[in-house]
């Protein structure tokens, strides 16, 4: 009967550990990608520590602006860590999944720096960028420093003529752009426009 006990204890001591490291052999490795230092591309909004490509405009967000200086340091699986002027943060691929986790970091994190290229905008482009707004005349890359990126799951190319927006769950604005590329007009329900839409500039 001992041996039949020692043989039973001697069983399990190996079957547990061969169950648990096939369990563990199975799970997905995080997708390798690169560590970039650079900037963050576009007005960003973080909830304390974590930020979605959707980019709601919901209560209780801050915004991490354009050109901020960023460190990307881990990839795990939907999101990516990375460092933004000494505060951790991590941004995550909600809704943009058919881009892979590389490449939709290099989205966000960009080697040159927008500021330098602000610098160059005239100043009621530059000033909207910094309102965290889009006006009429903007470039796709003008309007991208403002708002993010659209959502790829709702707009598959970015050289489609209407980006789809949303300030939150309920409430979808557009971004339309004219045959240069241009913002031609925004359209969405009052409060979205309110948020998003810069004021024209006063003529001279």
């Amino acid at each position: 009967m001992f041996k039949r006990l020692a043989a039973a204890a001697l069983l399990a001591a190996i079957v547990v550990p061969a169950t648990v490291t096939v369990a563990h052999a199975q799970r997905p490795s995080p997708p390798p990608g690169p560590m970039i230092n650079g900037y963050l591309c576009c007005n960003m909004r973080t909830y304390g520590d974590s930020i979605s490509d959707i980019n709601y405009d919901e209560q209780g967000t801050s915004i991490v602006a354009v050109g901020t200086p960023a460190r990307i340091t881990a990839y795990d699986f939907r999101w990516f860590n990375l460092d933004l002027a000494g505060k951790p943060q991590r941004i995550k691929n909600d809704y943009s999944r058919n881009i892979p986790l590389p490449a939709f970091a290099q989205r966000y994190v960009v080697t040159e720096d927008p500021k330098q290229k602000m610098a160059a905008f005239p100043p009621a482009v530059r000033n909207a960028i910094l309102a965290v707004k889009v006006m009429p005349g903007m470039t796709r890359e003008q309007v991208l420093m403002a708002i993010g990126y659209p959502v790829a799951s709702e707009n598959p190319s970015l050289d489609a003529p209407v980006w789809r927006y949303w300030r939150d769950s309920w409430s979808e604005f557009q971004v339309q752009f004219d045959e240069k590329g241009l913002v031609k007009t925004v359209v969405g329900d009052p409060v979205a426009l309110s948020r998003v839409l810069a004021a024209a500039p006063a003529q001279p």
